[in-house]
C-alpha cells in the first residue's frame, strides 16, 4: 500500500481550482497517452538569444501532442528552408534547429526565427526569438596625454570603452592587476568613468587603467595607462618663481576649500525613466573639499526595505524589482561643513505588458460551454489580439460556436472536430506576450487520477482532505463511501468541494478508515479506494525558559517533546526567527540547545521547533547576556576647596545589569604621572561624590562602574585639579632601628609619596638616643633616602629611635617613638654538658645546658645539632660521612635526632647562634645505635624452570641493619581466578644466596615471598611469581605394524607466558579412565599425552588419522578384500555344492570367518578374552567417561600415532583403550612409537 503525506493547506491550492464546466487536462501520462491533444509549446529559446560566435547556434523548440507535432520555422517573417541551408539541422523528435557555424559567418544567421508546432489537432507557435552574436570589440588607439592637477580639485579619469554585447564590466587597476582603492573621496560611475571630489598628493601615479570585460566571451580589453600628477602650491610656487621670478605667486601653501557642487548629473533636477520589474540606480557625484557625504530621500514616500541597497559609499540607489509604486521624486543631497546641495530625479516608471492571466487549455465534451481569458497589464495598456492555428482570427475559418469578446473568448456547444490552438498576443511599445492555449473536444469515460490506496496522515482535530482527482468528459460526478458503504457521505462533519475533494473539518480517530470514491457520467463508472490515518498531535511538555547569563558563560535551554510514536520527529532551533549562528559553540542535542562561551551576541529569542511530517510545535524563550557596563562620560569637577572638590559624571550602558558602584580613582601628574590609584566609592544610584584631597598634588580623575559582571573600562580622564602646599600631615611609617655590624645601628623607615609630603622640600629629621643611658636626643636632617647609620655604638644595646617629616612649608606632627637595638656579633661559647641517649635503632635524644645570655651577643635564635653516621658496624658495609643539621629554638635545652640508621657509629656537637651567626662548636660526642631489621633483598631472581623445580637466586640486602641471621621464603600456587593456593614456608641460612625448589607441579603458576631477618626480626618482603613448564614429545606419524621404537626422544621445554591448565585429574571406572581438566587459553585444538604404566610405553600425541597417508591406504585395502571374499561366496553359493554339516560347523567356528555385522562393519562375536587393565581415561561426549568396548582397540596398541582426537565443548578428551591379548603382545613387543623415557613414567600426562 503506498504512502503518501498529505497537507490540508496543499489540497485547497490542488483542486478548488475548477472554473465553470471546463475540463483541466490531467497531467497523468497513463491518461494522456490515450487522449488526442493539440500541440503545446514545452521549451524554447529567449526572446533576446545572444549567441557566442565560437559556438553552434542551437535554438531550442520542443512541443508534446498528440499525436507528436511536427515542425517548422520562419526567419525574419518568412519560411526558413532548413533543407537546403546544409549546415542548419533539426534535432529528431524535435524542433530544435542546430546551425554549424564552423567557415561561415554568424552573422549571416543573425534576425527573428519563430517555431511551429502542428498536428491534425492544431497549430501551436513559439516567441519571436532575436538571435544576435555577442561582440566584444578592442578599444580604438589613442595616445593618453598626461594630466597635471592642482591638489584639492576634482578630477574626472574618462573610460569610454567600445561598445560590446552584451555591455562590458567596467574596473580599474594598476599595472599590476590589482584594483585601485576607492573611497567616497574617489568612485567609479556607472558608465564606467573614474571621479575624484578632489585630488591629493599620493593620487599621483602613472597606471590608471580602465579594464573592459565582456562577459559573453570572457575577454577583458584594457585602456591606456592614465598617468595623473598632483602639484601642491608650494610646488606651483616654486615653478612660478623660476619662470616669473617671482617670490610668492601664491600667498598660501594649502588648497582652499570649496561647498560642494554635483559632477553628475548637472543641474537641479534631472528626470529617469524605468521599466517594470527592472533595476533602478540613480547616481549624484559631488566634488568639494573638505569631501562631501551623499545622502538620499524620496520626496512622496518611503524606500522599499528589502528591495533598496546604497553602493559605491552612498553615491547610487539602487532598487531592484522596479513596481509602478516606485515612481516618483528622488532628493540626493550632497553636504561638507561648509554648505550643501541638492539635486532632485523624476523617475517615471513604465511596463512592457505581463500576465494577469494567461489563457488555460480547455478539455470539453461535445455541446458543452467554456472561456479563453486572455489579460495582460502594461504602461501604456497593452493591445490584445487572437490567433487561430498561428492565424489571426479574423481570417481563421467562422466557427458559429466561437465568439471574440477582447480579451475573451466564449464556446457555446461546441462540437466534435473543433479542436484547435488559439493565441493571446498582447503588446505594447515596450514588448509584446504570446500565450498558446487549446480547446480539445473529447468524449471519455470517467477515470480516477489518484493513486489506489492511497494514504492520508492528519493530526487530530486538524482538517483532512481526501483526493478523488478525476478525469472524463463529460466531467463526472464524485460521490463517497466509508467502509460498508452503507451510506454516501454528505454533510456534517463531511463537505464534498466541486472536484471530488472529501472535506473532514474536525478529524477525530474514529474517522480512520477506509474511504471510496465514485466517479460517475452518462459514458461509465470508476472507482478508487483511500485511506485516512488520524495521528496524535506532537506537543512541547517542557519548554525552554527565560535565561539571563554571564558572557563567556555556559547556557542550556530544554525542550522536552510528546508526539505520535509513528511519526519521525525532527528537531530544529532557530534565533530571532532565523538560522542558528554556524558556530561550533552551538550544540544541538535531541532535546536541549547547548551555547558555549557566549558572546552579547548571542541575546535574543530561542525557539525550538519539532517538526513531524504531519505537524509542528514550539516554544520560544529569551537569552539576555549581561556583561560590565560602559564606562561613565562627562566627568565634571564643581565646589572647588583647597581640601575637596564635588566630582559628577554621566553612567554608561548597564548593559541588563544594574550598576551597584561606582569606584573613583586619581593620578598625581606631579609625583606618579601615569599611576591610578583608588580614591572612594560610591553607590551605583549616585552620580556626584564629594572627594577630600590632599595638599600638593595635582588630581586627574577618572569612573568605573561596577555591576554583577564586573567593572567597566575608565572613563575618560577629567581635567587636571591643583591643591596647594602645606605643611606634612604625618610622618614616615615603618620606622625601625636594628644594626647590620656589632658596633652600628641603622634606622629605616618607608619613604613618604609625593601627595604624602604636602609640599616641596621634603626632608626627615632623624633622632636616636641609647634606652635608659641617654636624655638628650641626637639629630640628624636628611632628604632623599630611606635610612640612616650610627657608627660606634656598643654590641646588641637597645636605642630610641624617631623619624619626622619637613618640607619648605614647616614640620609634621610629633613623631612616635620606636625601640630597636644594635647590631649583632657571633656568639663567644658553645653549650657545655652535652650527652645523648639511644632510644632504638633509629631515634636518640640529645641534651645540653643553655649558653649564658651575655655570651649570645645578640638575639637567641636556638640551638644547632650536627651529627652525622661515622660508619656502619656491620663489615660488609662501605664506609661513609653525610653530615646532617637540625635546629632547636632557643628554649630548647635538648632534641631529637630520627631517622638514624640501625647498627651504626654516629658522631654529632651543638652549637648557639644568633642573627649574625654560628658560635663554637661543643667538642664531638659518639653513639652507637643498636641493630634493626634488614632492608629488602637487593634482587630476586627465579631460573631453571623444569616440570617439578624451580630455581632461585637472590642478593643479600644493601641495608643489613645488623647481622644477618636467616632468610625465610614462602610460596603457594595462583591459579587463572587469582586464587592462591596454601602457602609453603621454608627457612634458608643467612650464607646462601640460591635455592632449588623440587616436587612442584607442572605447569603451575607458584607467587613467592622472601625476606632477611636479623636478630630484631624479619625485613620487607619481595615477591615474585613463575611457572613450572610443560613437557613437549616429539613423535612422528607411523602406520599400525610392528617397528622398531626410535633411538632417543626428544623433549622441548618452552615457558609458557601463563598456565593454560590447571585442576588436571583421572579417575579409574570399570570400562575406562576418566581425565578431565580445566583449560583457559586460546586455541582450539587440545593434544594429550599419557604413560601406560604396565608396558612403560609413552603413548604418541593425538592425531587425525583419518588424514594419514597410511590410513587410506589400509582401508581401500581392507575394503579390496572384503569385495574379493563376497565376490568368492556368491560364485560357490551359484554352484550349489554341497558341504559336510561338519565342515559347516567347524567354518562357524574359526574366528577368522565369522559374519560381518552390517552396523559397524566388526566380525561378529569376536572377543579379546585378556584382562588388561583400562587406562587412565578420558571423557565421552554423553556421560563425561571413557567406556571400555569389547570390539574396538586402541590404535595406540597396534603402533600408530592414535586415533582421531575428540573433545567436548568443555575441553576434555574422548578416547577408548583397551587391552590386547598375550599372544599380540609378544609379537608386537616393539610396537611403542617411543622409546622408553628416561624421567620418571608413572601416571605422566602432558599437555601441548
Amino acid at each position: 500500500m503506498e504512502r503518501t503525506t498529505a497537507r490540508a493547506t496543499v489540497f485547497l491550492m490542488l483542486f478548488l481550482g475548477n472554473l465553470g464546466n471546463a475540463l483541466e487536462v490531467p497531467l497523468d501520462p497513463k491518461v494522456l497517452e490515450g487522449l488526442p491533444q493539440p500541440p503545446t509549446i514545452t521549451h524554447q529559446s529567449p526572446k533576446d538569444f545572444i549567441i557566442d560566435p565560437r559556438e553552434n547556434i542551437v535554438i531550442h523548440c520542443d512541443a508534446k501532442g498528440k499525436p507528436h507535432p511536427s515542425f517548422s520555422w520562419t526567419r525574419n517573417g518568412t519560411h526558413f528552408d532548413i533543407d537546403q541551408d546544409p549546415k542548419v539541422t533539426m534535432r529528431p523528435h524535435s524542433g530544435t534547429l542546430v546551425v554549424d557555424i564552423s567557415g561561415e559567418k554568424v552573422e549571416s544567421y543573425e534576425g527573428v526565427y519563430q517555431c511551429t508546432a502542428r498536428n491534425e489537432h492544431g497549430t501551436a507557435v513559439s516567441n519571436n526569438i532575436v538571435i544576435r552574436q555577442s561582440r566584444s570589440p578592442l578599444w580604438s588607439k589613442e595616445r593618453n596625454e598626461p594630466i597635471i592637477v592642482q591638489e584639492g580639485v576634482s578630477l574626472v579619469l574618462q573610460c569610454r570603452p567600445p561598445a560590446g554585447l552584451p555591455p562590458p564590466i567596467i574596473f580599474w587597476m594598476n599595472i599590476n592587476f590589482q584594483r585601485l582603492p576607492q573611497s567616497s573621496r574617489v568612485s567609479q560611475a556607472l558608465n564606467g568613468d573614474l571621479y575624484f571630489s578632489n585630488v591629493l598628493k599620493e593620487d599621483s601615479r602613472n597606471d590608471y587603467i580602465c579594464y573592459a570585460r565582456f562577459p559573453h566571451t570572457q575577454t577583458i580589453q584594457q585602456k591606456q595607462p592614465i598617468t595623473v600628477t598632483v602639484l601642491n602650491l608650494d610646488a606651483i610656487n616654486e615653478t612660478v618663481a623660476a619662470l616669473y621670478n617671482e617670490t610668492d605667486f601664491l600667498s598660501d601653501g594649502s588648497a582652499e576649500e570649496r561647498r560642494p557642487t554635483f559632477l553628475i548629473p548637472s543641474g537641479s533636477s534631472s528626470s529617469k525613466m524605468v521599466l517594470r520589474g527592472q533595476v533602478l540606480e540613480l547616481e549624484c557625484i559631488a566634488e568639494g573639499l573638505p569631501t562631501p557625504e551623499v545622502s538620499w530621500s524620496k520626496v512622496s514616500g518611503e524606500f522599499p526595505a528589502k528591495r533598496t541597497s546604497f553602493l559605491h559609499f552612498q553615491k547610487t540607489l539602487r532598487i531592484v524589482d522596479v513596481s509602478e509604486a516606485d515612481a516618483g521624486e528622488y532628493r540626493c543631497t550632497a553636504r561638507n561643513r561648509l554648505a550643501s546641495v541638492h539635486h532632485t530625479i523624476r523617475v517615471t516608471v513604465k511596463a512592457a505588458p505581463y500576465w494577469i492571466s494567461t489563457p488555460r487549455n480547455l478539455v470539453l465534451a461535445p455541446r458543452e460551454r467554456g472561456n479563453l481569458i486572455c489579460r495582460a497589464s502594461g504602461t501604456p495598456k497593452p493591445t490584445i489580439t487572437w490567433a487561430m492555428n498561428g492565424i489571426p482570427i479574423e481570417n481563421s475559418p467562422k466557427d458559429p460556436s466561437r465568439k471574440v469578446e477582447g480579451d475573451t473568448i466564449i464556446f457555446e456547444e461546441v462540437q466534435t472536430g473543433s479542436s484547435a490552438v488559439y493565441q493571446c498576443h498582447a503588446s505594447n511599445e515596450y514588448g509584446y506576450l504570446l500565450s498558446n492555449a487549446f480547446v480539445n473536444v473529447l468524449s471519455e469515460t470517467p477515470r480516477v487520477l489518484t493513486p489506489a490506496n492511497k494514504v492520508y496522515q492528519v493530526i487530530r482535530n486538524s482538517r483532512a482532505l481526501l483526493d478523488c482527482s478525476s478525469f472524463g468528459s463529460p466531467i463526472p460526478k464524485i460521490t463517497w463511501f466509508k467502509d460498508s458503504r452503507s451510506s454516501t457521505l454528505d454533510g456534517d462533519p463531511y463537505v464534498l468541494h466541486e472536484n471530488g475533494t472529501l472535506e473532514i473539518h474536525v478529524a477525530q480517530a474514529l474517522n480512520s478508515g477506509k474511504y471510496t470514491c465514485v466517479a460517475r457520467n452518462s459514458l461509465g463508472i470508476s472507482e478508487n479506494h483511500v485511506y485516512l490515518e488520524v495521528k496524535e498531535p506532537t506537543r512541547i511538555l517542557k519548554q525552554p525558559e527565560y535565561k539571563v547569563v554571564q558572557r563567556n558563560r555556559n547556557v542550556v535551554f530544554e525542550c522536552k517533546v510528546k508526539h505520535d510514536p509513528s511519526l519521525i520527529p525532527t528537531m530544529t532551533w532557530v534565533k530571532d526567527n532565523g538560522e542558528l549562528p554556524d558556530d561550533e559553540r552551538f550544540v544541538v542535542d535531541s532535546d536541549s540547545l547547548t551555547i558555549t562561551d557566549v558572546t552579547e551576541n548571542d541575546a535574543g529569542t530561542y525557539t525550538c521547533i519539532m517538526i513531524t511530517t504531519l505537524d509542528q510545535d514550539s516554544a520560544s524563550a529569551e537569552l539576555t547576556v549581561v556583561e560590565q557596563p560602559d564606562p561613565p562620560t562627562d566627568l565634571e569637577l564643581t565646589d572647588q576647596k583647597p581640601r575637596s572638590v564635588q566630582l559628577t559624571w554621566i553612567p554608561g550602558d548597564e548593559h541588563n545589569s544594574p550598576i551597584h558602584m561606582f569606584v573613583i580613582q586619581y593620578a598625581d601628574s606631579l609625583h606618579h604621572h601615569g599611576h591610578w590609584h583608588n580614591l572612594t566609592v560610591v553607590p551605583g544610584t549616585k552620580t556626584t561624590a564629594h572627594l577630600k584631597l590632599s595638599p600638593y598634588v595635582h588630581y586627574t580623575f577618572r569612573v568605573l562602574a561596577l555591576n554583577a559582571v564586573g567593572l567597566s573600562n575608565p572613563s575618560l580622564p577629567s581635567r587636571v585639579y591643583k591643591t596647594n602646599p602645606s605643611a606634612p600631615d604625618e610622618n614616615p611609617s615603618g620606622v625601625d632601628g636594628f644594626g647590620t655590624e656589632h658596633d652600628n645601628l641603622v634606622i629605616s623607615w618607608k619613604p613618604m609619596s609625593g601627595h604624602q609630603a604636602n609640599g616641596p622640600g621634603l626632608q626627615y629629621k632623624v633622632m636616636w638616643r641609647q634606652k635608659d643611658v641617654d636624655k638628650e636626643w641626637t639629630s640628624v636632617t636628611v632628604a632623599n633616602v630611606s635610612k640612616f647609620m650610627v657608627s660606634g655604638t656598643p654590641t646588641f644595646t637597645p636605642y630610641e629611635v624617631q623619624v619626622q617629616a619637613i618640607n619648605d612649608y614647616g614640620i609634621g606632627p610629633e613623631p612616635a617613638v620606636v625601640t630597636g637595638h644594635s647590631g649583632e656579633d657571633l656568639p663567644m661559647q658553645a653549650p657545655d654538658t652535652v650527652q645523648v641517649l639511644v632510644l632504638n635503632s633509629s631515634l636518640a635524644e640529645v641534651h645540653w645546658e643553655p649558653v649564658p645570655p651575655k655570651t649570645v651577643r645578640g638575639r637567641l635564635k636556638g640551638y644547632k645539632v650536627y651529627y652525622w653516621r661515622e660508619r656502619s658496624l656491620h663489615k660488609h658495609n662501605p664506609h661513609h660521612v653525610e653530615q646532617q643539621v637540625l635546629t632547636f629554638s632557643g628554649n630548647k635545652s635538648h632534641g631529637m635526632l630520627p631517622g638514624l640508621q640501625p647498627y651504626s657509629l654516629y658522631l654529632f656537637n651543638v652549637r648557639v647562634f644568633n642573627g649574625k651567626g654560628e658560635g663554637p662548636a661543643s667538642s664531638n660526642q659518639q653513639f652507637e645505635t643498636p641493630e634493626g631489621v634488614p632492608g629488602r633483598p637487593s634482587f630476586l631472581r627465579i631460573t631453571n624452570p623444569n616440570l617439578d623445580s624451580l630455581t632461585l637466586e637472590w642478593g643479600p640486602p644493601y641495608d643489613r641493619n645488623g647481622r644477618l641471621t636467616g632468610y625465610t621464603l614462602k610460596y603457594q600456587t595462583v591459579n587463572i581466578s587469582d586464587v592462591l593456593g596454601p602457602v609453603e614456608e621454608l627457612a634458608l641460612p643467612a650464607n646462601e644466596t640460591s635455592v632449588t625448589l623440587i616436587n612442584l607441579k607442572y605447569s603451575t603458576r607458584y607467587k613467592f615471598y622472601f625476606n632477611a631477618k636479623t636478630g630484631q626480626g624479619a625485613g620487607p618482603v619481595v615477591t615474585e611469581e613463575a611457572a613450572t613448564i610443560m613437557d613437549e614429545g616429539n613423535t612422528q606419524p607411523s602406520p599400525p605394524v610392528a617397528r622398531s621404537p626410535p633411538a632417543h626422544l626428544p623433549f622441548h621445554k618452552v615457558h609458557p607466558a601463563a598456565p593454560a591448565f590447571g585442576n588436571v585429574s583421572s579417575s579409574v571406572g570399570e570400562d575406562g579412565t576418566l581425565i578431565s581438566w580445566e583449560y583457559w587459553g586460546a586455541e582450539k585444538n587440545v593434544y594429550v599425552e599419557y604413560i601406560v604404566e604396565n608396558d612403560n610405553t609413552m603413548a604418541a600425541r593425538q592425531v587425525d588419522i583419518a588424514t594419514q597417508g597410511w590410513f587410506i591406504g589400509l582401508m581401500c585395502a581392507i575394503a579390496l578384500l572384503i569385495l574379493v571374499l563376497l565376490i568368492i561366496c556368491f560364485i560357490q553359493r551359484n554352484k550349489g555344492g554341497k558341504y559336510p554339516v561338519k565342515e559347516k560347523e567347524d567354518a562357524h567356528t574359526d574366528p577368522e570367518f565369522q559374519p560381518m555385522k552390517e552396523d559397524d562393519c566388526t566380525f561378529g562375536e569376536y572377543s579379546d578374552t585378556e584382562d588388561h587393565k583400562p587406562l587412565k581415561g578420558s571423557r565421552t561426549p554423553s556421560n563425561g567417561t571413557v567406556h571400555r568396548d569389547n570390539s574396538d582397540d586402541s590404535l595406540v596398541d597396534y603402533g600408530g600415532d592414535g586415533g582421531d582426537g575428540q573433545f567436548n565443548e568443555d575441553g576434555s578428551f574422548i578416547g577408548q583403550y583397551s587391552g590386547k591379548s598375550s599372544a599380540r603382545d609378544t609379537a608386537g613387543g616393539h610396537e611403542s612409537s617411543e622409546a622408553p623415557s628416561p624421567v620418571n613414567t608413572s601416571a605422566m600426562n602432558s599437555f601441548v
